[in-house]
């Protein structure tokens, strides 16, 4: 079986009161989480203290090695 090296993608956990930092984007810089669904974000910029509410949109990445791919269930 052949194997590959493989980028997972998996949306973050946000968890209210958490201080975030986006690196790049336009949504970049620091962040307090203000508010969780399954679906959406709610931050407060810390500066102009003004909040966005936005679909979840951050992923946590991690990259493996000799995984084999495609998957089979």
């Amino acid at each position: 079986m052949e194997t590959h090296k493989v980028v997972h993608f998996e949306p973050y956990p946000f968890t209210v009161g958490q201080r975030v930092n986006i690196r790049s984007g336009p949504r970049k810089g620091d962040w307090e989480v203000i508010g969780v669904t399954d679906r959406k974000v709610k931050l407060r910029c810390p500066v102009s203290l003004r909040e966005f509410e936005w679909d979840r949109f951050c992923y946590f990445t991690e990259e493996k090695s000799d995984v084999q791919w495609p998957q089979k269930d």
